[in-house]
């Protein structure tokens, strides 16, 4: 976790993603994407500021600085992660996956995060193109009945699904 609130990761994660689509990032930019008012942004760029999170002028363009750009593109990193874990792994809408992923990206713990990360990257990395297992669990979703080949898997009904 960055040790930051909810509020102060989501403007620097939307002033990181400002930043990489156009050249000047200003307070109405950051107001239009968090759909909130521009005295809200204000405010809180006072604060980030303070931080040594963003350096803003009145009426200039934000720019965030070397501390903030890192913990912006974490959190970034932590929102795509999660995207993916959803879209990729579960099967979840993309609209789904988006909505879930900025809900979730500031309240997993580090341990969490890591493991749906591997999760991830081995679905991705699955040579076969993909992994069986989740062919199995989107049947099961789609139907809420096991895949024939499951029915035989005598395992899973006798094994516990981890072992300490």
């Amino acid at each position: 976790m960055t040790g930051y609130t909810r509020a102060i990761e989501d403007y620097l994660e939307a002033i990181f993603l400002l930043e990489r689509r156009q050249r000047v990032v200003r307070v109405k930019d950051v107001a239009s994407f968090l759909g909130i008012k521009n005295p809200s942004v204000v405010a809180a760029l006072k604060s980030l500021a303070e931080k040594d999170l963003v350096e803003h002028e009145s009426y200039g363009h934000i720019e965030l600085t070397p501390k903030g750009r890192a913990v912006g593109e974490e959190i970034y990193a932590r929102h795509m992660m999660l995207f993916a874990f959803f879209h990729e792994v579960l099967g979840l809408s993309p609209e789904v996956a988006e909505e879930d992923a900025c809900r979730l990206e500031h309240h997993l713990s580090a341990e969490a995060r890591g493991r749906i990360l591997q999760l991830v990257e081995f679905v991705r990395a699955c040579p076969a193109g993909e992994v069986r297992f989740l062919q199995h669990f989107q049947h099961y979703v789609r139907t809420s009945e096991r895949p024939a080949g499951c029915s035989e898997c005598s395992k899973c009904d006798t094994e516990p699904l981890f072992i300490p």
